[in-house]
């Protein structure tokens, strides 16, 4: 494994998922393949569970992990090529990142999307610069199209905990939210749960929130929530905004929040929501505080996605 940005770097996803069920179980069995190794955690927008995980995930593998938050701890960067920099940025991507290549040997990076210019934001711009200039792994701690940390975190909790011999049903299904959000975590899990192919896998939304079909061919579409819920093992809640109309809140219907009663018709389903959530708007207190509730466990391995990523991305040098 090269870099690690989406799915398309993955052989075998039941491989990593089985690597990271056995970390899980041994979380230090692996401590010295890191050991003498650095990696740089550079965010461009804010995080708690990625930064948090990655840096356990690290740590466990016998790594020393730096955090710089951009613009906060370091100078403001430019990305755009030919620039007069004759404003706010003080240094160019094209020299912080070699530099950062010397210091580390593995870059993971969070960027954001502007959710303004789809065509800017879904070429990766600033992701592909690290790559291009940093000469070493770069690890994506979320992008503007992308999350496959969360995604591969996301399936390694469905492996662990559906036990029957049969294609589990997931539903992705929209909610409400106070803002426009990206679609990364969107696009990302559709594109994992795809290539998986081990479950049978609905995406349910209001009109007019259709994701980019690069991620979602393959799944089912269904605009009635009720009917995708049907005898659902899995639901992830997750808001995002339009992607044709880029950007826009396009629809702000309160009944698309996730209730108990909403429930009824599915197979004891067990919920997901990447976290951070707005409780009582994308998802109730009733549904969060239950047992069919496993956003916790959801984020907690998060650690071993993290680490089984890292591990790969080690044995590659």
């Amino acid at each position: 494994m090269k870099h690690f940005l989406s799915v398309n770097d993955v052989e075998d996803i039941d491989a990593l998922v089985n690597k990271a069920l056995q970390f899980k179980m041994n979380p230090l069995v692996s401590q010295q393949i890191g050991a003498g190794k650095r990696i740089g955690l550079v965010f461009l927008n804010p995080s708690m569970r990625t930064r948090l995980s990655t840096q356990i995930a690290a740590e466990n593998l016998g790594m020393k992990a730096i955090v710089l938050n951009v613009n906060q701890d370091g100078w403001m960067l430019e990305f755009e090529e030919g620039a007069i920099m004759e404003g706010s940025s003080v240094e160019h991507i094209k020299d912080a990142a070699p530099i950062l290549g010397t210091y580390f040997d593995i870059l993971g990076v969070r960027t954001f999307p502007g959710l303004k210019d789809k065509e800017a934001d879904y070429s990766e711009f600033y992701l592909q610069q690290f790559i291009k200039y940093a000469g070493i792994p770069i690890l994506s701690l979320e992008s503007a199209t992308l999350h496959p940390l969360q995604s591969l975190a996301d399936i390694v909790t469905i492996e662990e905990l559906f036990r029957e011999k049969r294609k589990p049903k997931v539903v992705l299904t929209w909610a409400p939210h106070v803002k426009a959000l990206p679609q990364c975590v969107a696009n990302s899990f559709a594109q994992w749960i795809n290539a998986w192919g081990k479950a049978d896998f609905v995406i349910s939304h209001p009109a007019g929130y259709e994701l980019d079909e690069q991620f979602t061919k393959g799944a089912n579409i269904e605009y009635n929530q009720d009917t995708a819920l049907k005898d659902a093992d899995f639901i992830y809640v997750k808001n995002w905004s339009a992607y044709q109309e880029y950007g826009k809140i396009l629809s702000e219907d309160k009944n698309w929040m996730l209730t108990r009663s909403k429930l009824a018709t599915t197979k004891q389903a067990k919920v997901m929501h990447c976290l951070p959530v707005r409780r009582n708007v994308e998802l109730s207190d009733e549904v969060l505080d239950s047992a069919c509730s496993i956003v916790t466990q959801q984020a907690g391995n998060r650690v071993w996605a993290a680490q089984t990523v890292l591990a790969e991305l080690l044995k590659a040098k």
